[in-house]
């Protein structure tokens, strides 16, 4: 058995896409390109496939990811480029490689968000985040199938700027430029509760009144392991790219013992 760990994208309209049909447009990509997959067993077989923190339905994102399982060994790019044309354009599979390590799940512990405040003007958006960085606490409330909760979002964003229309996304591109336009990024922890972008909205209009005129545009820039010492967030694929060009125990102890 081979599994290959794939990441894809929600970009344009397909953001809006939930995550069941997206499970299903690439169950039907599995089968047109033929893939070799495995199956779990009982009455129901279904492919083996594993989800890995799916993004709200709504919002978009450069950082999905999931992981398959094969009967047969594949070229991770070869499937990549067959996956890729049997999906719908906007939901992109872009990469693609061998799983050589354990715990892809374990790696994805904080993502980075934009936030296009369209109708907001920059120096007030600025304003907003001062108070919310500088706020000890910030509690949100959410709606949940048990009623509504209270809890304080804070702690989970690691890090929050107002860009000023730079280090923007390409998907900003597109917003209108008569109009005042702020752009937020943010990098936020996977908690329990999880601290979703409408939430980081919710503290921002509780701290300091910020209310857009129109829903933010949201996309997910990247999601990995969170670097404490860079605070940064790492590309939770490189483990396995690293581990797919390391020599093998049988390759470094015949080259201890080539003679010189």
């Amino acid at each position: 058995m081979q599994r290959i760990r794939l990441r894809y994208t929600k970009r344009g309209r397909l953001r809006f896409t939930s995550h069941r049909d997206f499970q299903r447009a690439f169950e039907r990509a599995l089968r047109r390109a033929e893939v070799p997959m495995a199956y779990s067993a009982g009455f129901t077989p279904h492919p083996k496939v594993s989800y890995a923190n799916a993004a709200p339905t709504g919002t978009g994102s450069e950082a999905e990811y999931l992981e398959i399982a094969l009967t047969e060994a594949r070229d991770p790019e070869q499937l990549r480029l067959l996956l890729d044309e049997s999906m719908p354009a906007g939901l992109d599979v872009v990469e693609s490689v061998e799983a050589r390590t354990s715990g892809l799940a374990d790696r994805l512990t904080a993502s980075v968000w934009e936030l296009r405040l369209d109708g907001v003007d920059p120096a007030e958006a600025d304003r907003a985040v001062a108070a919310f960085n500088a706020a000890e606490a910030v509690e949100v409330q959410r709606m949940t199938k048990n009623g509504v909760r209270t809890f304080d979002a804070r702690p989970a964003v690691v890090h929050l700027k107002s860009t000023n229309g730079t280090e923007t996304h390409s998907s900003a591109a597109d917003r209108p430029t008569d109009q005042p336009c702020a752009i937020l990024r943010l990098v936020v922890r996977h908690v329990t509760p999880a601290v979703r972008p409408d939430d980081v909205l919710s503290g921002l209009r509780a701290v300091a009144d910020l209310a857009p005129p129109v829903p933010a545009a949201v996309t997910r820039l990247a999601q990995g392991l969170f670097d404490e010492e860079t605070g940064t967030v790492t590309d939770p694929l490189a483990p396995d790219r690293e581990a797919a060009t390391a020599p093998t125990e049988a390759e470094t102890a015949a080259a201890a013992t080539a003679p010189a």
